[in-house]
């Protein structure tokens, strides 16, 4: 019925299937890096490369408002997201706030985007 316990041992070997162990409080490993983590914008190299080929350059507020499209494609469940500012598309992975590809407006005109489930327009 109960599993035995040895001295020295405060809790049983095991959890209860389908129980997760209780975090202690002060040991979260990923804690402040981990909520920072998920708040960054990330280039992938395809991305970083396209850029620098195409000119393009992103100011602060830009990538605020980068975030903040983000934060709403997240919030409305998107997985793989186009995001418009002005003259300027990118396609971004929400999940992992991670940029995958961009592309001027000159690059934009006559393109199919493709695998997306969403879109947001910056104005």
């Amino acid at each position: 019925m109960h599993d035995p316990v040895r001295i020295g041992q405060l809790f049983p070997s095991q959890a209860p299937l389908g129980v997760k162990p209780a975090a202690r409080s002060g040991t979260n490993p990923g804690g402040f890096k981990q909520l920072l983590d998920e708040t960054e914008l990330r280039f992938s190299h395809h991305a970083e490369l396209r850029m620098k080929q195409r000119g393009i350059t992103l100011k602060p507020e830009q990538l605020e408002s980068i975030k903040s499209a983000i934060d709403q494609a997240e919030a409305k469940g998107a997985k793989d997201s186009l995001v418009v500012m002005q003259d300027l598309a990118m396609i971004v992975n929400v999940p992992s706030r991670t940029v995958v590809t961009a592309m001027s407006g000159q690059s934009m005109q006559h393109n199919v985007f493709t695998q997306i489930d969403s879109a947001v327009v910056i104005s």
